[in-house]
């Protein structure tokens, strides 16, 4: 799995982390951060469908 690297502000990471451990909702940051990123590319497919801007195979 390839791996890249992203600046956040610190306020965000720290409301990242409170999401992650063995209180959260998440086993480390790339767990919740690879869930973020699928959740919010369904949400723009959702927009682009609604638009007519999404590609198909047809």
């Amino acid at each position: 799995m390839p791996k890249i690297s992203v600046e956040i502000p610190q306020e965000l990471l720290e409301d990242l982390d409170d999401h992650v451990g063995e209180d959260g909702k998440f086993v480390n940051r790339s767990d919740a951060i690879r869930s973020s990123i699928r959740k919010n590319l369904d949400i723009l497919d959702e927009i682009d469908k609604r638009h007519d801007r999404l590609e198909t195979d047809e």
